[in-house]
């Protein structure tokens, strides 16, 4: 049993990522709880509950990444099994949360996916949510619970600086809407921003018709939260190289790596994409071309505060801790 601060602590991982779940557990220096996900011969699932869990703060990895359905139909019916097996409390750590991008109509007679999603696991009995880098921040608010929205920028930015010590930087967001996301990243190198002018004739497709802001002689690093077919991606930094950018580095929190993603990174002018293993990495998605950071050792460190009643927010600001003392 895990006893933390007096309390009992449980810690159960779900199919979506297990070996962050167990970077977490390093961590927080605690065992993972067994349980076992069923799936019957028409496609539905239960969950078995292998030890008790009164009492407990429970706390729940699970990332709703492909196959997005399946996840979260996990996540929720483990939810409503650990609240009828009295839990005290029920923490959900969502490294990626599904349907992210579904958080507004933009069309008449559109769904807004991402707050259904919020409300199934408040009637599912959670208590509080931890994710990384949600797509937009406004998600929060479809919350009645605590959520806590950390960034992986501070390890991110850690990689390039301390790893590969780059310099004459230009940090580019690829399109408008993740300016806000490139600037934070901007500020802790000290270096110039530029954006990429784009436009979206169809889902996954992207035409960079612009760069605003001077590239030429410069070391480019893309800054995003999604990759997803990489079609925006590479198309970036095509338009970089051919602005005169010497070279065209990426990073990104969440690697979803749909459809051909790998094989265009591949392709690409691209000297390094940096990704996060919020989402669990197929090994036939691996490539030369892709470094995984854990946040697992972040994560693990959170549940650890959580359960202290201590705040957590620095723990994902370490950057600026290394950068004063540079």
């Amino acid at each position: 049993m895990n006893i933390v601060e007096g309390k009992k602590i449980k810690l159960f991982a779900l199919n979506s990522n297990r070996p962050l779940a167990e970077e977490i557990a390093k961590a927080a220096n605690l065992e993972i709880s067994s349980v076992e996900v069923v799936k019957f011969a028409d496609g539905e699932i239960t969950v078995n509950i292998e030890e008790s869990v009164r009492g407990n703060d429970v706390f729940i990895v699970q990332s709703t990444s492909a196959p997005a359905n399946e996840h979260l139909m996990e996540l929720l019916i483990m939810s409503d099994a650990l609240k009828r097996a009295s839990a005290k409390n029920i923490t959900v750590i969502m490294p990626y949360y599904g349907y992210s991008r579904q958080d507004r109509k933009a069309k008449s007679r559109q769904p807004i996916t991402a707050k259904l999603v919020a409300d199934m696991l408040q009637v599912a009995g959670i208590d509080r949510l931890i994710c990384i880098d949600l797509h937009a921040a406004q998600i929060q608010g479809f919350f009645n619970i605590p959520i806590d929205n950390f960034p992986a920028s501070p390890l991110l930015a850690d990689y390039f600086m301390y790893t590969k010590k780059l310099s004459n930087i230009v940090v580019v967001s690829p399109d408008h809407g993740g300016v806000t996301r490139a600037r934070i990243f901007a500020r802790i190198f000290n270096a110039p921003l530029a954006i990429i002018d784009k436009r979206r004739p169809e889902p996954n497709k992207a035409e960079v018709q612009n760069i605003i802001g001077d590239v030429s002689g410069k070391v480019a690093i893309m800054v995003d939260d999604i990759i997803d077919t990489a079609g925006t991606l590479v198309a970036g930094a095509e338009a970089l190289i051919e602005a005169g950018a010497t070279k065209v580095y990426a990073c990104a929190t969440h690697a979803v790596f749909s459809g051909p993603a790998i094989e265009r990174i591949e392709n690409s002018p691209l000297c390094e994409v940096v990704v996060t293993d919020t989402i669990a990495l197929d090994p036939a998605k691996k490539s030369p071309k892709i470094t995984q950071l854990s946040i697992g050792p972040l994560l693990g460190q959170s549940i650890l505060h959580i359960v202290k009643d201590e705040p957590i927010s620095q723990i994902f600001d370490k950057i600026t801790h290394k950068e004063n003392q540079v």
